[in-house]
């Protein structure tokens, strides 16, 4: 048993299955609230030791936040005993003067007429406090001490009076009764807005007269620990309803729905539709605002618990256009219905999205075929191979095979003086230093039959930045080709007619034919 609570969890029991009994699905315990619907804390201070003199300091605001019961209680009292302590004294100095013992003679002139008992003390007092004055009761000139008591009784009796009936009158004038037209919904659900998941509830104004400069906040209530071990119980955490953009001002003059956007800065981050059923917090709700008809600051509060989130609901319209005005139904005030909504928390869905996808990956053999057609290493191959294409393709080829071999000696001189043009950022013309000894010799001599015996072609360097190693040069674009340059159109070679031989100088033309 011990061990299918610890897998299923504790609200799970073993119950017998036999057919004299009954299965009873498990009631989860109600929770002790924070603050209850009403707006009501339920929070009482104890222990409180000397501190208890404190309230006496501030009797006023004692007394006003005293409940009704023991208000009414407090007046009655304070005036009964005022009275009674008052006619007493009155009594006092009738019976010090012998004024009881003369209250019928004429001749005898009391301190206060017809007060001979103390009945009659009694109602002098109370005719002089009310102001009521019947006449038949005053106090005479022959009694001084009379005199200083009823300055005293006046002055005691507006001290009285201003206190308990200012009391009374900042208890009635309390705005408190007017949060009870104040209205929040039951429940608070959490759906997309925008696009965005955000958690909401509706609050309304059932009077016509509004609140000024209305203001909401939310806090949620919820005991946490923290990476140093400390345990928070009820920690306050604040629930961003628009502060930033000016949202928690509200008009209130319709039901309005208020909107808590779940972001990376909410607590509800990490909450999804799972883990709503597991988590416990409390979400308190403050409503504050000036009524209008009195000036006086109003505050009305609420708290939502974790069963009272709907997942996937949205609140029905309540507002509807009728002839000349808009229509306010309260019936469906505190009504919702679902609507698709994901079940998986914002968290869970940016990481969803953060993921790459399997199709806009680079496999690794693109990416080196890539890399291998931007980095490529120019060596003295590339440059044979260059050098074949451009025989192949040129009039290299058509040279007689004893030249071809002449120049071939020069071949590694010609591959390094490439090399250097090639380093050098710059295109160059071969000159008749880089080409063998003895076509060098046909070049040197002078006249214009040299220049008809051979012509030199100009050589080009398609080139591109580089980086030069000690035996590697690698190059990030395309590998330099070497190219002859294009034969002038009056050039002797494709001028003359014929075979391509009868163009040569008659010297080669000989050393072809013995060959």
């Amino acid at each position: 048993m011990a061990a299918l609570r610890r897998k299923f969890g504790e609200d799970y029991q073993v119950v017998n299955t036999n057919r004299a009994t009954t299965f009873s699905a498990p009631v989860k315990k109600k929770r002790q609230r924070f603050v209850d619907k009403n707006g009501r804390c339920n929070v009482q201070h104890g222990n409180l030791g000397g501190e208890t003199s404190r309230y006496l300091s501030d009797l006023f605001t004692t007394l006003v936040d005293l409940k009704w019961r023991w208000n009414l209680l407090i007046f009655i009292l304070t005036y009964t005993i005022a009275w009674l302590v008052m006619a007493s004294m009155w009594w006092i100095i009738a019976y010090i003067r012998g004024d009881l013992n003369h209250g019928h003679d004429s001749s005898y002139t009391p301190c206060v007429a017809n007060v001979y008992n103390f009945p009659s003390a009694f109602l002098f007092f109370i005719e002089t406090e009310a102001t009521i004055g019947y006449g038949y009761r005053y106090i005479t000139e022959k009694c001084p001490e009379g005199i200083i008591l009823f300055l005293f009784q006046s002055l005691l009796g507006s001290i009285v009076d201003a206190f308990l009936i200012g009391c009374m009158f900042i208890k009635m004038s309390q705005p408190k009764k007017r949060a009870e037209t104040l209205m929040f919904s039951q429940d608070a659900v959490i759906s997309q807005r925008d696009g965005k998941l955000c958690l909401m509830f509706r609050v309304g104004n059932l009077r016509n007269s509004h609140m000024v400069s209305a203001q909401i906040r939310c806090k949620l209530i919820k005991s946490r620990q923290t990476p140093e071990g400390e345990f928070l119980p009820l920690d306050q955490c604040e629930l961003d309803v628009g502060f930033g953009t000016g949202a928690d001002q509200l008009f209130l003059v319709s039901p309005l729905t208020i909107c808590h956007e779940i972001n990376p800065k909410s607590p509800f981050f990490d909450l999804s539709q799972r883990s709503l059923m597991n988590e416990q917090f409390e979400i308190v709700v403050i409503l504050e605002g000036i009524v209008e008809t009195t000036g006086m600051t109003c505050q009305a509060r609420t708290s939502y618990t974790e069963d009272e989130v709907l997942w996937g609901h949205r609140f029905l319209p309540v507002m509807s256009l009728e002839e000349g005005f808009f229509r306010v139904d309260y019936s469906q005030f505190h009504s919702t219905f679902e609507v698709p909504t994901p079940p998986y928390s914002v968290k869970e869905y940016e990481e969803k999205n953060s993921l790459p996808s399997p199709l806009s990956t680079p496999t690794p053999a693109l990416t080196e075929s890539h890399g291998a057609r931007r980095d490529r290493v120019f060596s003295v191959d590339c440059i044979n191979t260059s050098e074949e294409r451009g025989r192949q393709g040129g009039t290299g080829g058509r040279l007689p095979s004893k030249l071809q071999r002449m120049s071939s000696s020069g071949k590694e001189d010609l591959q390094r003086k490439v090399l250097l043009l090639s380093s050098q950022h710059s295109e160059k013309a071969c000159s008749t230093g880089d080409l063998p000894l003895k076509l060098q010799r046909l070049s040197s001599s002078p006249g214009p039959e040299a220049e008809n015996r051979l012509q030199l072609k100009s050589l080009k360097v398609g080139f591109e930045p580089m980086t030069q190693s000690t035996g590697d040069l690698y190059q990030h674009s395309l590998p330099p080709t070497l190219s002859p340059a294009p034969v002038p159109m009056h050039s002797p070679l494709l001028s003359a007619g014929g075979r391509p031989e009868d163009n040569l100088p008659p010297k080669l033309r000989k050393m072809n034919a013995d060959r």
